[in-house]
């Protein structure tokens, strides 16, 4: 699979989103089991958007090229679709000119300085995802939270990919599912916006494979509004439980980037332990208590500073 074939996903993206809705949903009657299909049938999807059923079908059928403005607004409020899926429909339906992608896929580095704060972030578990949610840079503290990415391949350091395929992720985030939905929501408005990305294409190709999970929201076109601040609660195999708050940080000079961190409340046990993690994992300190349930991957062992993984 070289490229995600955007035509499909739009009609499979309207064809979920008609499926959801029940007539009595948006004021129509509800002849019940007389129906044949789950939904809204595509003449009642047009009769609410205002356009022909023909126009309508050549849209699900993934012909969208010249869809006005207008008409994909009046398709979401039919649809009854938030701010995240509009925005997702729009990308779909009137993608960019491929012109315009030439040289969009350079490798990803981290900043220099960039860098240097992640180090100088005391106490503070940090890390940097770039495009498809590659890991590609992180302090000492947020390699002895979440495990050393370092100790990975660089195509495996991927959240998405960790989340589904290390079994430690289960273990360690107490909200998987919630999790879960989160990544692969994130992943879809990537590839709404990038679907001739082939390592995009490579990364959903496996994790349909091997992840009965991922195969299920992925193809449900799982889509929420990613929360960029909140608590997280972990279960970490050396200290025990964590409630660690966490902001999304998005860098003014490439919006592709964005930087991760998590914080304990002061005065509390999860401050406490993440002390505690910090001194373990400082360069010059004895090796950490082993835990048997400690991740297999990535491990728990130090990394010397914040990584600069280069990533395509």
């Amino acid at each position: 699979m070289d490229q995600l074939d955007q035509r499909a996903e739009l009609g499979e993206f309207l064809r979920s989103r008609r499926a959801r809705l029940r007539p009595s949903d948006v004021g129509l009657p509800d002849y019940g089991r007389h129906r044949r299909v789950p939904g809204l049938r595509r003449e009642e999807l047009a009769q609410l958007a205002g356009v022909s059923v023909a126009y309508y079908t050549r849209l699900e059928q993934g012909h969208g090229q010249n869809v006005s403005a207008e008409v994909l607004d009046a398709i979401a409020r039919a649809l009854r679709l938030d701010g995240t899926e509009t925005a997702h429909l729009t990308h779909l339906a009137r993608p960019r000119p491929r012109r315009q992608r030439a040289k969009q896929y350079r490798a990803e580095h981290v900043r220099p300085e960039l860098r240097t704060l992640m180090d100088a972030m005391d106490g503070v578990p940090a890390y940097l995802l770039g495009r498809r949610q590659d890991v590609i840079g992180w302090n000492r503290l947020a390699a002895a939270v979440f495990g050393d990415f370092g100790l990975l391949p660089p195509q495996e350091r991927n959240l998405v990919r960790l989340v589904f395929l290390d079994p430690a992720a289960a273990e360690l985030y107490a909200e998987w599912d919630c999790l879960a939905c989160r990544v692969v929501s994130s992943l879809r408005m990537y590839a709404g916006e990038h679907p001739d990305d082939e390592q995009l294409s490579a990364l959903v190709g496996e994790l349909s494979v091997k992840n009965e999970e991922f195969r299920r929201l992925w193809a449900a076109h799982t889509l929420a509004d990613n929360k960029t601040h909140g608590v997280k609660t972990l279960r970490h195999p050396l200290v025990g439980e964590l409630s660690l708050s966490f902001e999304t940080l998005a860098l003014p000079g490439d919006s592709a980037q964005v930087l991760v961190t998590y914080h304990a409340e002061p005065g509390s046990p999860s401050q406490d332990a993440l002390r505690m993690l910090a001194s373990w994992s400082a360069p010059d300190a004895p090796h950490a208590p082993s835990a048997a349930s400690a991740p297999a991957a990535p491990s728990t062992a130090s990394t010397p500073s914040a990584s600069d993984g280069a990533t395509a």
